[in-house]
Parts: structure tokens; C-alpha cells; sequence
């Protein structure tokens, strides 16, 4: 399981040009045919056929049915499956992101150009391109405002109506004044300068106009209101939200008819979660010449899903991980493709569990650089993975290849060597007794010695707690434990689940448990386009949950924030990637299947990969 620390994101970068849909007639984002990535699970094939309009039915994996419409979503609501696979093809954002599989905006789906910065990075002035909203109203800089004041007013009321809030951080808290001088133009006044590559694609690209000429009133019959002012604001976020409560009503609302995004919502069972959409007639973006309904099924278990993929009865589905084995099966009706989502997984320390000396013992950086080298990346791909994965050494990982990657996080740093491990023990004063508990034999702060607070005798012997879903977790874990072994760490293993370890593991959510964990791996998070680790590994982050603390990581965290150095989160994440405030680990592939009767740009299904869903380019061959 992941925590999904931002949600435009994975949504949320580089240019990157416009490219030709030869079958379609529309323009759209980069990517080709029968191209595998390195650490992907098969090959997108061609765009081929000739386009046919039908219905395409897409498969919802268990527990991912969508629970809110309005797009600002409660925290307890927010999921890549609400934001992405639902709203999103209502009601687009500022810039779309990714491209493809590719961590970059994919411009042509983008509704404004890109974002003009002065005043020392305290000012940026955005353009929206013409767009329609579905009812002929265009879509204005008003509609991006409106968002954003509507955005003030949820969190005012409750920190928790907006899943993607950061108090201070990004949008509302950072802005001082919004202004709309003209019907295409939004301009932002910030309180203070902002790395904008960071403010863009973690925050401004995360707005989304919203259809103020027909939501911003207080009562499904009352008048449109001037959103602008406060008071106003709370009663219109007040009305909506009580709408999006209202799941019965999606489809027939006519509030949710006014869209800006390729579909309508043409059904919704509140029941299953099962829901349908029609092309919009009005869209103004780019999509295939002939667009089909898309039809959401969802199943109440992966061996359900995978049954329904044998069976032929879906169009567009995915392969669970523990039916890789099976995959030729399948490969005759259906084309395949996997690839890691952007994000990291991670063993988590805990720098403040004082049983056995663990804080003092995990504060040294070599006992990390040792755990490092006790990971074998490349045989948990190869031996639990069936091979579609990619490996992870830092915050950013290997695949999918960011631009915001730094040398270290291409080549293993710490590769795997039970004997490095052993060395770096030995080097700094530890009598190791591999398949026993090593001592430490030599205290104190020298550099042969094993460091501050740490007293001879102490022993390497601590827990770790991991999730048992999904079982690669355990699986990796059971390995790192009996590698550890042989370089004389004495390592108990306890399982549970993700919803206790978030509830219990958590220094600053819950101190009480403090003393109880060393490590811990409930799995990782998803991140944004533009990875900062904000929040996560700075000593005050909230979801820094081993409360981790380095000056130096605080300071290039900030700086990956505040300043005009484009290779600011590059410097952070290269520092973080040799530091090792966590144990990283590979990343598994997100596996998706599509009817060879199924055609588009290979980019639209390589999207899929990362939780976006691009079906407005899908088509029926026959």
C-alpha cells in the first residue's frame, strides 16, 4: 500500500511536442509503439485499425469505486480512482500530467500554456487556452479562481475537506492575491519567492476550473453568487459538498452536467460503484475521431477480474501480480503492458526508539549504508516479482525515468554484498557473529568506534513490523531479515496491517508507541512529477514518520521549495539517496491488459500505468 502524499499527480516535466494521431486526426501526447522501457512488463503495441465508435468497458479493482464528484475531495474520499479514473474526465486541470509513462506535462491536454513568472518569483500569470465548457460557456480565468476560493473556504471550515491540503504550503495558504485582468488571463501574488517549477507542478497544476456560472450559488435554485467573497464562498462549498454527499444523484444532477472534460456521466450505481459515460459533444481538447462510451465495471475481487480478462468480458483490465504466471494465457485476445508508478517504497527507521540504543544505533550512517547493502533489489524483481519491477534507491527511483533524477539514483550506490556489510561493521567497532548478534566492542565517537551513545555491549537485535498485503512485502522482508542474519543482525519480525501501522507506527501521530518499532514497512507513497520530499524526510514533515532529522536535508528540502535553482530537488534527492533516512526498495509494475480489438495511441495506455486514464483516445477497431 501506498500513501499518497499529493493528488494532482503523479498528476502534476518537461516540454515535450505535440504528436500527429495518424488514425484519429487529434494531437496528443509523445510516446511510440512497441517501445519497452527498461524495467517494463511487456510492449505497447502500435496504434492501429480504423476508429469505431462502441463501448469500452474498464475494469475497477476492488475497493477503487468512486466516492465524491465535487473535484475538491475530502481527505477520507481521496483516491488516484476518484481524482483520476472519475473526475478527471469531467473536469480537467490547469496542466496534465504525466505523459505517457513519462514523468512530463503532456501539453496538448494541458487547458492553459505555460505559466509566465516575475516579480522575483513572486508573481505568476497564467493563460488559459479557449476551451468550452459543455453547455457552450467558455472556460475563463473566473472558473480558475472560482476554484481556488472555493478551495479557501473547505479548508477554512475543516483542514480535512481538501485531501490535498499542506498548511503554509502551495495553494491557498501561499497566495496573498488572486486576479483575473482578462477572461484567458489568472494572476497569482505569493507572500514570498517559490522555486516555480515546484509551485507549478505540486500545486498550481492541481487547479481546476470549475463552472462558477452554474455552481457558485448557495441552493440548487438560488442565485449565482459573488464567489469571491468569503462569506459567499463557505455557503457555496457548503451546498456543493452536500451534493457530492449525494451519490444517488450523479447522474441526474444537473450541477454534474456542465463538464469541460472529453465525458458526461451518464449513469451511477451507488451500490456496486458501477458507472458509464458518454463522450462530450463540446470537448474542446484532443481526443480520437470516433469516441466511444466507456463503461466502469467494477469487481469485488482481483480472481474475479482475472476470470472476467480469460473469459473475454472486458475490454480494458489489469493482470493482478499474482497472476503473472499465467500471462501467455491471455496474450492471443489481449495486449499487456506494465510499469512501475512514480513514487517509492520504503523500510522505515524509527531515529527515536530508544530500546536496545536503536535511535543511536540507526542515527550511524554506516548501520544504514550496511542495511543497503544487505537488499538484494535484483533477485526480489527476479524472484518475487516475476521480473516487472524496477528498482529504487532513493526517494526518486530508477523507472520511470524522471529529469529530476540524480546520478545515484541510476546505479545502486550500496549494491547488494553481505561481505560490505560485514566490512562496515568490523570498520567501526562491532564484533560480528554472523548467524548470531553482534556486539559492539569498541565505544565511542572515533571513526573505528561505533559511535555516539552507543555502549559496548550493545547488541544489533530490534524488530520490524511489515504489511502482509501485498504479500511481496513480506516476501522482501523475509529475505532482508535472513541476509541481515549473516552479518550478525538480530532482527524479530511482527506482522500487520496497513490501516494499524499508519494508526500505531507513527512517532508524531502517536508517541505513545514510540519505543515500540525500530523499523517498519507499510509500503511507501505516491509522488509528485517534481519529487521534493517535503513533508516526508524534513524534521517537522507530517508524514515523517521515524521523525528522521538532518539540518542539511531540512535546508536542500526548503531549498527544493523556495529557490530558483531548477536542480534543487535533484541536489535533495542525490543527498537522501546516499544518506538513506529510509531503506528504499524496488518498485513493482502496475500491469494493465487491453482487447487487441482495442486501438490508440501507445501513450494513452502507457498512462495507465501510473493511475491517469486517457479514454477519450481509446477506439474500437471493429
Amino acid at each position: 500500500m501506498k500513501i499518497a502524499r499529493q493528488a494532482t499527480q503523479l498528476a502534476a516535466l518537461a516540454a515535450v511536442g505535440a504528436m500527429v494521431l495518424a488514425a484519429c486526426g487529434s494531437s496528443g501526447g509523445g510516446g511510440g509503439g512497441n517501445i519497452k522501457p527498461s524495467g517494463a512488463f511487456g510492449v505497447v503495441p502500435a496504434q492501429s485499425g480504423t476508429p469505431h465508435a462502441g463501448t469500452i468497458s474498464i475494469a475497477e479493482p476492488p475497493g477503487a469505486t468512486p466516492t465524491w464528484i465535487m473535484p475538491i475531495t475530502p481527505g477520507a474520499n481521496s483516491s488516484v480512482y476518484t481524482a483520476y479514473s472519475f473526475q478527471y474526465q469531467m473536469w480537467r486541470p490547469l496542466y496534465w500530467y504525466p505523459n505517457g509513462s513519462q514523468v512530463k506535462e503532456n501539453k496538448p491536454l494541458s487547458l492553459a500554456n505555460e505559466p509566465v513568472w516575475s516579480n522575483g518569483d513572486k508573481t505568476v500569470t497564467v493563460t488559459l487556452k479557449q476551451w468550452k465548457w459543455s453547455d457552450g460557456t467558455p472556460v475563463t480565468s473566473k472558473a480558475a479562481e472560482f476554484w481556488i476560493d472555493i478551495i479557501k473556504a473547505a479548508v477554512k471550515e475543516n483542514p480535512s475537506n481538501w485531501g490535498n491540503y499542506t498548511p503554509k504550503l502551495g495553494i491557498p495558504d501561499q497566495l496573498s492575491s488572486v486576479s483575473t485582468p482578462s477572461a484567458s488571463t489568472l494572476v497569482l501574488n505569493l507572500k514570498s519567492a517559490v522555486n516555480p517549477i515546484w509551485f507549478v507542478e505540486d500545486s498550481l497544476a492541481g487547479d481546476i476550473p470549475l463552472p462558477a456560472h452554474v455552481w457558485a450559488k448557495a441552493s440548487a435554485n438560488g442565485p449565482i453568487l459573488d464567489f469571491t467573497q468569503p462569506a459567499n464562498a463557505k455557503k457555496i462549498y457548503d451546498f456543493l459538498a452536500a451534493q457530492s454527499k449525494a451519490v444517488t444523484t450523479y447522474a441526474s444532477n444537473p450541477l454534474w452536467k456542465v463538464v469541460d472534460g472529453p465525458f458526461n456521466l451518464t449513469s451511477f450505481n451507488n451500490t456496486s460503484g458501477a458507472f458509464t459515460m458518454s463522450p462530450n459533444p463540446a470537448y474542446s481538447g484532443p481526443r480520437t475521431s470516433k469516441p466511444s462510451k466507456i463503461e466502469a465495471v467494477p469487481f469485488t475481487s482481483d480472481t474475479a477480474e482475472f476470470n472476467a480478462v480469460k473469459a473475454k468480458n472486458i475490454d480494458v483490465g489489469y493482470l493482478p501480480f499474482n497472476d503473472i504466471p499465467q500471462v501467455n494465457g491471455i496474450k492471443k485476445n489481449y495486449s499487456v503492458f506494465g510499469y512501475p508508478a512514480f513514487g517509492f517504497n520504503y523500510v522505515t527507521y524509527n531515529f527515536k526508539d530508544k530500546t536496545g540504543n536503536f535511535d543511536k544505533i540507526i542515527s550511524q550512517l554506516y548501520i544504514r549504508q550496511a542495511f543497503a547493502h544487505l537488499e538484494d533489489e535484483a533477485g526480489y524483481i527476479k524472484a518475487f516479482f516475476h521480473g516487472a519491477g524496477g528498482q529504487g534507491y532513493g526517494p526518486i527511483p530508477a523507472i520511470p525515468v524522471s529529469p529530476y533524477a540524480p546520478a545515484n539514483a541510476a546505479t545502486d550506490p550500496y549494491p547488494f554484498s553481505v561481505a560490505a556489510a560485514v566490512k562496515l561493521l568490523k570498520a567501526h567497532g562491532w564484533t560480528v557473529n554472523p548467524g548470531g548478534t553482534d556486539v559492539c566492542a569498541s565505544a565511542g565517537t572515533g571513526a573505528s568506534q561505533c559511535g555516539a551513545g552507543i555502549p559496548a555491549g550493545t547488541k544489533l537485535a530490534f524488530n520490524l513490523i511489515y504489511n502482509t498485503s501485498p504479500a511481496i512485502i513480506g516476501q522482501q522482508i523475509t529475505d532482508l531479515v535472513s541476509q541481515a542474519k549473516k552479518a550478525g543482525f538480530n532482527i524479530t519480525l511482527k506482522a500487520d496491517n496497513f490501516n494499524h501501522m499508519i494508526a500505531t507506527y507513527y512517532d508524531g501521530a502517536n508517541p505513545k508507541a514510540i519505543n515500540d518499532w525500530a523499523m517498519e514497512d507499510f509500503g511507501g507513497f505516491s509522488i509528485s512529477s517534481y519529487p521534493t520530499t517535503n513533508g516526508i524526510f524534513n524534521t517537522n514533515g507530517s508524514f515523517n514518520i521515524g521523525l528522521y532529522s538532518d539540518p542539511k536535508a531540512d535546508q536542500l528540502i526548503q531549498a527544493s521549495t523556495t529557490s530558483s535553482d531548477p536542480a534543487a530537488v535533484k541536489t535533495e534527492a542525490a543527498y537522501l539517496t546516499q544518506q538513506q533516512p529510509s531503506l528504499f526498495q524496488p518498485e513493482v509494475d502496475q500491469i494493465y491488459v487491453w482487447k487487441k480489438t482495442v486501438s490508440g495511441p501507445p501513450w494513452a495506455f502507457e498512462t495507465l500505468t501510473q493511475y491517469f486514464a486517457n479514454p477519450e483516445f481509446f477506439y474500437l477497431t471493429k
